[in-house]
């Protein structure tokens, strides 16, 4: 009875730290303001933190995210981030933001933020977007067509995606449950990877011709440099 016991305490001790290490960590302290400043500074989180006596505004503060980003671009979107290299004061707070601008019929491509969840909301345009789930439930698509003031979650981990299927310029705001969620662009990891990964082996992983792999590969390649 005692080891059935024991058992369950363990079981309920991982259970717990795997819900604790389901994002950033909690902060310990009101604030922990990043600095590049390594005099007196506490090293927290990834950053430097500076004294919190001397914080400012300032370090809470961004401006410019009324303003559309660039869209000229092969893909036709371009993502305006506001995370702790841009709000000093984000640093251990376990959230960030972004805005995405996207042309008519840009795309935000497959991609995925390790250390993150968003929530994404529409501000203008039509966008048809989704998630892929692992293979565990069978690599299944959730994806739906979202208008303006429409609001889809992508949950941690998972490759997603952003389409505009309309004529007209599109703009979206997300949050991420990270001060710095990452981005991991799949086309760009596979077949922009430097050094390049072997493309025999990428033919036979994606079954495609060696020839239109090591051509994927030279166009990422170029693309990244």
């Amino acid at each position: 009875m005692k080891s059935v016991q024991v058992l369950l305490a363990f079981a309920l001790l991982a259970l717990a730290s795997t819900f604790a290490s389901a994002s950033d960590p909690s902060p310990l302290q009101d604030i922990c303001v990043a600095t590049n400043n390594l005099k007196d500074g506490v090293f927290v989180n990834g950053k430097f933190c500076k004294d919190p006596k001397l914080a400012k505004p300032e370090d809470f503060y961004y401006s410019g995210l009324d303003k559309a980003g660039d869209t000229g671009n092969r893909l036709g979107f371009v993502v305006t981030p506001v995370n702790v290299e841009q709000i000093p004061g984000l640093n251990t707070l376990g959230i960030s933001a972004v805005r995405v601008d996207y042309a008519p019929y840009g795309q935000n491509p497959p991609h995925t933020h390790p250390r993150a969840t968003e929530i994404l909301t529409v501000l203008e345009g039509t966008l048809y977007v989704g998630f892929v789930t692992s293979n565990q439930l069978n690599n299944t698509l959730i994806a739906k067509v979202l208008n303006k003031g429409d609001v889809f979650v992508f949950p941690i981990g998972m490759v997603h995606f952003q389409f505009n299927i309309g004529k007209t310029n599109a703009v979206a705001i997300a949050a991420l449950s990270s001060q710095n969620p990452g981005v991991i662009t799949i086309a760009n990891s596979v077949f922009g990877a430097d050094p390049a990964i072997n493309p025999d082996f990428l033919a036979r992983a994606f079954q495609l011709d060696v020839k239109v792999v090591k051509s994927l590969q030279k166009k990422f390649w170029m693309n990244s440099n």
